[in-house]
């Protein structure tokens, strides 16, 4: 006897649903368990994510490698993974790696200008519209980063600038000293590598102020240094986190 036409589709949906709720509701779940369970996968997997080395005011702890910066939640926070969403043509963006620029130049007493960046560490962008032009970022009574353009003298910002925005290269140099892993975050906002360039800016502080010497705490670096992905993708990294559990162990 055949089955009517609407009948038969009902009972075919059913037969689907009830095979993809066994496969992928039960089967799959079950199959990642017990690979999970398999010798060298059932790990700690703390070192993944990354975390801010930092005292109860937020500032760096000299004998502390630092991570690169995280857009996640208040930093590195599991639960707000993601990244800021802000473009590289984004002046909010380019303000802001101004500030962490010259912050890490700072502290790793090396210089942090780079290019469209002004010496105070903020945006080196002008507001310029047909009666003035204004420096965006700096607040009267700052002093302007440049003190003309186009013949025009430039003025400190008083309120929401208006005009046209024009970010201005400066002097700095084509490859500044501090990494560009030191001043922008990561896709996931959990990473906790950083590259091999920005380890070893830190590695003169870290050996100071743990009273080290620096060919020490350099094996080290070296040591949790991991190469290309798949030996091909992406570029050698060091894992942060594991770096200084190595130092405090050592």
């Amino acid at each position: 006897m055949r089955l009517p036409a609407w009948l038969a589709q009902h009972l075919a949906a059913l037969r689907a649903l009830v095979l993809l709720t066994v496969v992928l509701g039960l089967a799959y779940p079950l199959l990642m368990v017990a690979a999970a369970r398999l010798p060298g996968l059932n790990r700690d997997h703390r070192d993944l994510i990354g975390q801010s080395f930092v005292d109860g005011q937020g500032q760096p702890l000299r004998q502390y490698f630092q991570s690169r910066p995280s857009a996640a939640g208040d930093g590195y926070d599991p639960t707000s993974t993601g990244a800021s969403n802000l473009g590289p043509e984004n002046l909010k963006l380019l303000n802001l790696v101004c500030e962490r620029s010259k912050a890490v130049g700072e502290l790793e007493r090396v210089d942090g200008a780079r290019p469209y960046c002004a010496p105070d560490g903020h945006a080196a962008v002008l507001a310029v519209s047909p009666d003035r032009v204004v420096s965006a970022y700096q607040a009267c009574p700052a002093v302007p980063f440049v003190a003309s353009y186009q013949g025009r003298a430039v003025e400190c910002a008083t309120g929401e600038p208006g005009g046209a925005l024009v970010a201005i290269r400066g002097d700095a140099p084509d490859h500044p000293a501090v990494p560009a892993d030191a001043v922008t975050a990561s896709g996931s906002g959990l990473d906790p590598h950083i590259s091999v360039a920005y380890a070893n800016l830190q590695v003169p502080r870290v050996a100071q102020a743990r009273n080290r010497s620096e060919a020490d705490v350099r094996r080290l670096v070296d040591e949790h240094t991991g190469g290309r992905t798949l030996g091909f993708i992406g570029e050698p990294a060091v894992n942060v986190l594991e770096l200084n559990l190595a130092l405090d162990r050592s």
